[in-house]
């Protein structure tokens, strides 16, 4: 789903039928402890652009809301875990760099 600020979000969530006026972020909502997501965060999000980088099935992704150093601000701040290998994906844009050396090849064509 499309996000207020125009990214392609699959966490994003809104539901405006019938008068409703709901939004949420899916990823936030169901790590522990995620903190309370409000829309201007999808501003500066991560999120869509590690979906969009990286397609393996094998990255999981948990997100929190973090102030800044100051404190006056907010931002999400992604943690990513390759799943095959059990370890923590430091650029999760990039991914592990082990788990494309296990899928298979597609058939030739000709």
């Amino acid at each position: 789903m499309r996000t207020p600020y125009g990214a392609e979000c699959p966490f994003y969530y809104a539901d405006y039928y019938r008068g409703r006026e709901t939004q949420a972020c899916r990823l936030i909502e169901r790590t522990p402890g995620g903190g309370r997501w409000k829309p201007f965060l999808c501003a500066t999000c991560p999120v869509p652009r590690i979906v969009q980088a990286n397609a393996c099935p094998h990255l999981a992704l948990e997100a929190r809301v973090r102030k800044t150093w100051l404190g006056l601000r907010e931002q999400v701040r992604v943690y990513a875990v390759c799943t095959l290998r059990l370890v923590e994906v430091e650029r999760p844009e990039i991914g592990c760099g082990e788990c494309h050396l296990h899928r298979p090849l597609s058939p030739d064509p000709g």
